[in-house]
């Protein structure tokens, strides 16, 4: 690795404490870095050849500040097939920063770019994750951790933490984007605006479709809400500054929802913003790499193992709403009160606070806060966007079981006052043609600013 000169404190004193391991990153630095983007990879080789031309697409002058950390990676126990196709991506990735075989197409265009690749080989023998904890949290935390050692802080712009995945495509204007985004607006963290590809083979597009109808139809929920977690919590899509990492702690070693966490983490610091004048383009795919997922779910409309068309019933968002109208004010009264008034919104409401323990929380709150701010910054962080999810499913279990998906969205566009754009009856699955005007909307809806 490059050798670099001496690290901000804060820098050092997260790498002394957190830094996830002492795997080598293989690179060649020869300008000041302030974007890097970290891409976990187990069994990708074919993908990144993809990846990476998308990534030198974006414009040549972005470029030459930006680097890409590869963490080819596998545990012990992975399978011959899986190690050698990542004994694949390593040789390239090494051809790519000691720009050896030039007379190769993306090597040729990679020396062009002045992009900055590196690679960290948590692969080959004796240098596997570990079977317990490997996985993308993991492997994620160490290209991040490993970014913190080669950014450039001797200038005034904003050193920038990005997320992808090597399975991923992104749109041309997607690193200069993220480079203004973050430094016009002062960004800290954000997440950016996606779209899987719709025009896939297999079956796979009445699965995506469906699945990314459920994705936003939550966040939209959220935003019906009034809730300060309307975000998505994609993997691909996820970005911060440096010190916002090291605020949070640096990425957790999740083997999967390892993205979820990290957004919680940071929201506790930082407001998290979205960047909409970008795409990143997950792959449309199913995938045994996660338990959880686009790829998961993916697999799972394929295989028919349980109904998919379900989505929570909006009358679970309006009982959020209501409370968080209730708790976010600036009042600040007796947890008896609260509770009263939770049980006044919907009895379900009043049982699952007292099953988190609110009375307790709340004491515990107004006793350590000593002004107005701090209590009201402590109502977020305690009704954070994991208690938010559980509240959900609690009235999901409890009080409002799952509907048809499309009498759900029906339901929730009528709520925020806007005309459904297929005229259908109720209870039914409309044609995959109808699906993807669905999803249209919600994608619009996802990108607008608008008050509910």
């Amino acid at each position: 690795m490059t050798k670099h000169k001496e690290l901000p404190p804060n820098v050092k004193n997260y790498l002394s404490k957190r830094a996830s391991t002492n795997l080598e990153l293989e690179i060649n630095i020869t300008s000041p870095l302030h974007l890097i983007i970290v891409v976990p990879a187990i069994s990708e080789y074919e993908n990144l050849f993809t990846l990476i031309n998308s990534l030198l697409m974006n414009q040549s002058n972005f470029l030459s500040h930006t680097a890409v950390i590869f963490v080819i990676n596998n545990l012990l126990s992975s399978n011959e097939e899986i190690k050698s196709n990542n004994k694949q991506s390593i040789k390239l990735l090494r051809a790519l920063i000691q720009k050896k075989n030039d007379y190769h197409p993306l090597i040729k265009k990679t020396c062009k770019s002045n992009m900055t690749f590196g690679l960290i080989d948590a692969s080959s023998k004796g240098k596997e994750l570990p079977d317990k904890e490997g996985g993308v949290g993991l492997a994620r935390k160490i290209g991040m951790d490993s970014a913190l050692k080669i950014f450039s802080y001797n200038s005034s712009a904003k050193n920038i933490l990005v997320c992808l995945d090597a399975d991923c495509t992104v749109q041309e204007n997607y690193i200069e984007e993220i480079y203004d985004q973050y430094n016009k607006r002062n960004l800290s963290a954000a997440v950016i605006n996606f779209e899987h590809p719709l025009y896939v083979a297999n079956g796979n597009a009445a699965a995506i479709i469906c699945y990314e109808i459920f994705l936003r139809y939550y966040v939209l929920g959220l935003r019906f809400a009034n809730s300060k977690y309307a975000h998505h919590s994609i993997g691909s899509t996820i970005t911060c500054d440096h010190l916002s990492y090291i605020k949070a702690g640096g990425m957790n070693k999740r083997k999967a929802a390892e993205d979820f966490y990290f957004l919680e983490k940071l929201s506790k610091f930082c407001e998290i913003k979205r960047i909409t004048s970008t795409k990143v383009y997950p792959s449309s795919r199913s995938s045994w790499r996660v338990p959880f997922g686009t790829g998961q779910r993916v697999e799972r409309f394929l295989t028919k193992i349980k109904e998919e068309y379900l989505l929570y019933n909006p009358e679970s968002f309006v009982v959020l709403k209501k409370w968080l109208n209730v708790f976010n004010n600036n009042n600040c009264v007796m947890p008896s009160d609260y509770l009263r008034a939770a049980k006044q919104i919907h009895p379900q409401l009043e049982e699952f606070l007292f099953a988190q323990k609110f009375d307790e929380s709340w004491s515990r709150i107004v006793k350590n806060s000593k002004t107005q701010a701090q209590i009201q910054k402590q109502k977020h962080l305690w009704f954070d966007g994991f208690r938010t999810l559980k509240l959900i499913h609690y009235l999901r279990d409890k009080a409002y079981p799952l509907v048809n998906m499309f009498d759900a969205i029906d339901d929730l566009f009528e709520k925020i006052d806007l005309n459904s754009p297929i005229k259908r009856e109720k209870n039914t699955i409309p044609s995959l043609k109808e699906q993807r005007m669905y999803l249209n909307v919600l994608r619009k809806l996802d990108n607008d600013e608008f008050n509910m």
